[in-house]
C-alpha cells in the first residue's frame, strides 16, 4: 500500500494529476478483490487420501499432515492402528468401510479433541477390556458440534464415548460387542457430563448397557435399536430434560432404567421381551415430573416398575402379555394412569399401598367383567386391578404355579364380591368397555 501511495504522488509530479481519481478508484477495486481472494483461499480445504498403495499409508500420518478444515479419505483395506488423536477440525471419510483394527489395543482407537470434527464410514474393531480406563473405539473429549455417523464398531470395550461434550450428533452407527459379564464389559454409547446430544438411528447390541447417560441434560434419543445387552437397553442417571422417542428395547437384562432424574419424555417406544428374575420393561426410581406416553410394553417380566416415582403421566400406552403390567411401591404418589390398554397380562397392577395417591381412569382392562347398561362405553362398576391372587403371590412367590387353576379363579371371584385384602381405593372408576385403538 505504501508503494501505491508513492506511485500516485510520482504520477502527480509528472503532470498526471488529472488521472489521480481514476488511479485511486482502480486501486480500491484491486484492494477489495485481493481481500476476497485471500479470504477465499483461507476457506479452501484440502483432501488427503490414505491408501495402502498410495503415498500416505496410515491414518495417523494423514492426521499429522492435515490442516484444520481438511478432509481425510480412507480407502478400503485393513489399517492396524490405535491411539490416533484428532486435535484439529477434520472430516474423516471411509470409502467402502475401511477397517481400523486396534489389534486388542490397550488404548482408544480414535480420540477426538477438536470441535466440529466429523467421522463417517469406518469399520472400527478390537479394543481391549481395561479395568482402570474406559477405552473406546471412538472417544470424544471436551468437544462441541462433532458428528459421528454411519460407522461400524465391533468388539470395542466401549463403543462411542462422549465426555464433557455438547451439541454432538451420533447417528446411524452399528455398535456390536461381545460382552459376557457385566464387570468386564462396557457400554455401546456412553455419555458423561454432556449436553444437547442427539443419538439417533443406531443399532446397539451385546454390551453392558446399550446407551448409558449420566449427568447429561437436554439430549434426544430416537429411533435406536438396543437389544441383547447384559444390563439395560438404556440407562439414565442424574440426567434431566431428556427425550427418548420411537426406540426399540428388546431382549435386554432390563429394558430401560431412569434414575434420579426429572422432566423426562418417554414416547412411542417398544419395550419387548425383557425377561428375568429382576427384569423390567421400564424401571422408574426417584423420578419426577415426567411423561410416559404411547409406548408398547410387550412380554416383559414387569412392564413398568416404579419406586419413588412421582407426578408421572402414563397415558396412551399398551401393556400386552406381561407378567405384571405395573408394579408400584407405596412411595409412588401423584401419578395419573389414564387411557391405557391392559391386555392379557398375568397381573395388571401390583401395589402394597391403598392406591389412593395415584389416579387410574378410563383405561381398558381385558380382565374387566363388568357391564355397561347405559351403553356409553364406560363400565358401570369400578375395576380393581389388584387381584387377590396377585396379593397372595407377592407374599408367597411359589404360589404362582397355581395361576391358571380353578382354585385361583374362585378366590379372585370371592374377593371381587366382598373385598377384604386387596386395596379398596386402588381402582378405575370409569373402565372402558372396548380397547382403545391407536
Amino acid at each position: 500500500m505504501q508503494r501505491c501511495r508513492l506511485s500516485i504522488k510520482a504520477c502527480k509530479g509528472m503532470g498526471m494529476g488529472s488521472n489521480r481519481k481514476l488511479i485511486f478508484r482502480n486501486w480500491r477495486f484491486a484492494r477489495i478483490a485481493l481481500i476476497f481472494l485471500l479470504q477465499g483461499n483461507a476457506g479452501l480445504s484440502g483432501t488427503l487420501v490414505v491408501s495402502q498403495n498410495g503415498k500416505i499409508k496410515t491414518i495417523g500420518e494423514a492426521v499429522a499432515m492435515a490442516c484444520a478444515g481438511d478432509a481425510i479419505v480412507i480407502t478400503q483395506g485393513v489399517y492396524r492402528e490405535s491411539g490416533i488423536v484428532i486435535d484439529k477440525k477434520l472430516h474423516i471419510i471411509g470409502r467402502g468401510f475401511p477397517i481400523i483394527d486396534g489389534g486388542d489395543a490397550n488404548e482408544d482407537i480414535l480420540v477426538v479433541r477438536s470441535d466440529g470434527t466429523r467421522i463417517e464410514g469406518l469399520d472400527i474393531r478390537n479394543v481391549k477390556t481395561n479395568y482402570v480406563k474406559d477405552l473406546a473405539g471412538i472417544a470424544l473429549m471436551k468437544v462441541r458440534n462433532c458428528t459421528i455417523r454411519n460407522n461400524r464398531l465391533s468388539n470395542t470395550f466401549f463403543g462411542i464415548y462422549l465426555q464433557n461434550s455438547a451439541g454432538c450428533i451420533v447417528s446411524g452407527n452399528q455398535v456390536i460387542g461381545e460382552a459376557a459379564q457385566e464387570a468386564s464389559s462396557g457400554n455401546a454409547l456412553h455419555l458423561w457430563k454432556c449436553r444437547n446430544i442427539v443419538l439417533e438411528n443406531n443399532i446397539l447390541k451385546r454390551h453392558r448397557d446399550g446407551i448409558y447417560i449420566e449427568f447429561t441434560d437436554s439430549t434426544k434419543i430416537s429411533n435406536n435399536l438396543s437389544e441383547n445387552n447384559l444390563r439395560y437397553g438404556l440407562h439414565f442417571m442424574f440426567s434431566n430434560n431428556n427425550t427418548y422417542i420411537e426406540n426399540t428395547f428388546r431382549s435386554n437384562g432390563a429394558g430401560v432404567a431412569v434414575m434420579f432424574s426429572k422432566h423426562i419424555v418417554m414416547q412411542k417406544n417398544l419395550f419387548e421381551n425383557n425377561w428375568g428374575g429382576a427384569s423390567y420393561g421400564l424401571l422408574l426410581k426417584d423420578i419426577t415430573d415426567s411423561e410416559i406416553a404411547e409406548n408398547i410394553f410387550r412380554k416383559n417380566t414387569i412392564g413398568v416398575y416404579g419406586e419413588s416415582a412421582s407426578r408421572i403421566n402414563l397415558t396412551g400406552n399398551d401393556f400386552e402379555e406381561n407378567g405384571w403390567a405395573m408394579k408400584m411401591t407405596g412411595s409412588c404418589i401423584g401419578n395419573e394412569i389414564t387411557g391405557n390398554n391392559f391386555i392379557a397380562n398375568t397381573f395388571d397392577v401390583s401395589s402394597v399401598s391403598s392406591g389412593a395417591s395415584n389416579k387410574y381412569s378410563r383405561n381398558y382392562w381385558s380382565s374387566y367383567s363388568g357391564y355397561d347398561l347405559d351403553k356409553d362405553g364406560v363400565g358401570d362398576t369400578p375395576y380393581h386391578p389388584v387381584s387377590l391372587f396377585c396379593y397372595l403371590s407377592k407374599r408367597v412367590p411359589e404360589a404362582i404355579i397355581l395361576q391358571r387353576s380353578l382354585f385361583v379363579h374362585m378366590i379372585n371371584f370371592a374377593e371381587k364380591v366382598a373385598p377384604a385384602l386387596t386395596p379398596a381405593n386402588l381402582k378405575d372408576d370409569s373402565p372402558l368397555m372396548k380397547m382403545i385403538k391407536r
